[in-house]
């Protein structure tokens, strides 16, 4: 019962923090990463990561929120035609971009928790539409350990710096796998830990929400995707994405470095990582094009 107990906490104290960043406000004191940026912050990370100029242009006003620690979009290699579906999906950053690579036959379903986060991106439907003349994006409120959608349903998931905010993060790749079509693979961006962080930054609440505290070590989470049934999983460690919060002077990583051991820094103990894998069986893209 007292795990339950720590696992709903974690639960309201991320639906609290993202419901501020949804609103515009400060969501645990950051200025860039999983808290949340400026618009023009948030770009300026967004072309760091490896967007190029042409799809942040294309995006709706206010999509962005400066969420992202990698490029999930980029390592998926969409195919026009294939359902996605993003874990975690905010304002809609990755979807309204993978939607226009997937095109008008296949579709983006996003799933967020945090009802202002659906509700901020069910607001942009209608100038994305306008824009791209696509009506193939979707958002949907649910927690990424209890996805709504069918077993076998989709090509491809991604997820930007979100599943290190699950309390229960072997759920989550057990779900992924079940919706995963054979074949289908996955695509995620996420924080990682090198080696356990102090018990004093695993405290913190503006850690949990700025997708630190949460993070478990790279050999965790390939543990995790394999045991939930995935293969291929392939583990590329971006070092560059700590160091950059740290020379931009990022609050969180400011504090971080204050209760840091002598002679430590954050990227010592934190990296970007990206997380590529595959569910069993024979490819099955673009058979259906509609997710249940």
């Amino acid at each position: 019962m007292e795990a339950t107990v720590d696992s709903e906490s974690v639960r309201q104290a991320v639906r609290q923090g993202y419901s501020k960043i949804a609103a515009n406000e400060s969501g645990c004191g950051c200025g860039v990463s999983c808290c949340g940026s400026s618009a023009e912050v948030s770009a300026d990370l967004a072309r760091y990561v490896g967007y190029s100029a042409e799809e942040l242009a294309a995006l709706p006003e206010g999509a962005n929120l400066g969420l992202s620690c990698g490029n999930p979009n980029a390592l998926a290699a969409l195919k026009p035609g294939e359902i996605v579906l993003d874990l975690g999906s905010g304002g809609g950053f990755d979807v309204f971009i993978a939607a226009r690579k997937v095109g008008a036959a296949g579709r983006v379903v996003g799933v967020d928790m945090t009802a202002e986060m659906v509700a901020k991106a069910r607001k942009s439907i209608g100038p994305y539409r306008d824009r791209s003349g696509l009506d193939n994006v979707e958002f949907r409120l649910g927690e990424i350990e209890h996805l709504p959608v069918a077993d076998n349903s989709v090509d491809v998931v991604i997820s930007n710096c979100v599943i290190n905010l699950s309390p229960d993060k072997p759920q989550v790749w057990r779900e992924i796998a079940r919706a995963l079509k054979p074949g289908g693979r996955v695509a995620v961006s996420d924080l990682a830990l090198l080696r356990p962080l102090p018990a004093e930054i695993l405290s913190m609440f503006e850690a949990l929400i700025g997708c630190v505290s949460g993070a478990v070590l790279v050999s965790e989470t390939e543990r995790m995707a394999r045991q939930a049934g995935l293969t291929g999983i392939g583990l590329n460690q971006k070092a560059d994405y700590v160091k950059l919060m740290t020379d931009w002077h990022d609050p969180l990583y400011k504090q971080i470095i204050e209760r840091l051991p002598a002679g430590t820094g954050p990227s010592d103990y934190i990296t970007s990582l990206e997380v590529t894998a595959r569910k069993p069986g024979e490819d099955s893209c673009c058979a259906q094009n509609v997710v249940s």
